[in-house]
């Protein structure tokens, strides 16, 4: 039997009745209004993975050696910010993605035309009360039939190069952190599906002479997303059945050969949130940041082959580096403007101050 969603609690029908998202539509709005008014003097940003760290270095050292005046302009850090959060306007173009009466994503209209194939697994719904929905067949009900019912179907799609990427690595499928899974997806296929999804980031710092230090990574050229591009020490997506604490100290293995003596050190410091269209896919994120202080004479080294190089670089040069240039990959600048915040390099006396805090959460933290 079809759910009956005009009886739905009301929250969920709230989401539907303004068509997907209505609490987030002003999700980038103060920082976009900032970034436009301010487009003429935005630097021209470099980009690419075709950098070197001497590109890097030239860049960086520009600013004088104040910390605080490596970030008094805060115009090149609002564009990173809108980078993670675009598409506003093509919301109307999904529809929303229901499981046991409950959004856990939005789908494009176009990529639903490649699900209709299956419609032993997905059934498409049309109902006056809260319009157009996808779910999966409720033939499947157990999370477990989902996730092989579903699997299939990501399988063939990757075959044909419609989900590109395939990783063989699950991310739960739920409407909020706290919530049950309700299955679990192939983690190329989230942004396909709306999902949320959820990382953990890992500030590296060092404190030298009085002066802090940022351990960043330049991703390898032959990783399948990204490569080349600068990131942090450690980072990494939220798999299934793992504890953000838990995959930490499997990442800082991996990614940086911290020790987890080391890595149980790493305090939990907040998240930060975005939420991109771009084409069929919908990328609705949480970071969960994380900052370690680490001993002077600690030096990374990669495990996994994911990074071509370290290095330790003054927070200001790095700050610098995110405002003028598009060298980082684009979510962990918010990372590190959020800690430019809490560690004092950006300044309430900045013009725009209050907008750009305000933005590094312009998703939803649920």
């Amino acid at each position: 039997m079809a759910y009956g969603f005009c009886s739905l609690r009301p929250t969920l029908t709230s989401l539907f009745s303004s068509h997907a998202l209505a609490p987030t539509l002003q999700w980038r709005s103060s920082s976009l209004r900032i970034s436009r008014a301010l487009s003429a003097a935005t630097v021209p940003i470099s980009s690419s993975s075709s950098f070197t760290w001497d590109d890097f270095f030239e860049i960086g050292r520009k600013e004088s050696a104040s910390p605080q005046s490596a970030s008094s302009d805060l115009t090149g850090f609002l564009e990173k910010i809108d980078r993670c959060n675009r598409g506003s306007e093509k919301l109307a173009e999904f529809i929303p993605f229901v499981i046991e009466e409950q959004i856990v994503g939005y789908i494009h209209k176009g990529f639903t035309e490649y699900l209709r194939e299956f419609h032993d697994v997905f059934t498409f719904t049309q109902n006056g009360c809260v319009g157009d929905y996808v779910t999966v067949n409720l033939m499947f009900e157990k999370p477990e039939d989902r996730t092989g019912a579903v699997a299939d179907v990501i399988k063939i799609l990757g075959d044909k190069g419609i989900i590109p990427g395939i990783r063989n690595e699950l991310y739960p499928v739920k409407p909020s952190f706290h919530s049950s899974a309700l299955f679990s997806l192939e983690r190329a296929a989230a942004p396909y599906f709306g999902l949320k999804g959820y990382g953990v980031h890992m500030n590296g710092y060092v404190e030298r002479d009085g002066q802090k230090f940022l351990w960043i990574g330049k991703r390898s050229l032959t990783k399948s997303t990204y490569p080349g591009m600068l990131d942090h020490l450690v980072a990494g997506g939220l798999p299934h059945g793992i504890s953000c604490g838990d995959n930490l100290v499997k990442e800082c293995d991996e990614e940086a050969g911290i020790s987890k003596v080391i890595a149980d050190r790493a305090i939990p410091v907040g998240a930060v949130s975005y939420m991109d269209i771009d084409q069929y896919c919908f990328k609705r994120d949480v970071l969960f940041c994380y900052d370690l202080k680490l001993p002077e004479d600690f030096v990374p080294k990669n495990q996994d082959g994911e990074v071509e190089s370290f290095k330790l670089i003054p927070v200001a040069q790095v700050a610098n580096v995110i405002r003028e240039t598009s060298f980082f990959k684009a979510n962990c600048s918010l990372v590190i403007i959020d800690f430019l915040f809490r560690h004092g390099f950006i300044r309430p006396e900045s013009s725009g101050y209050l907008d750009l805090f305000r933005s590094l959460r312009n998703g939803d933290c649920s």
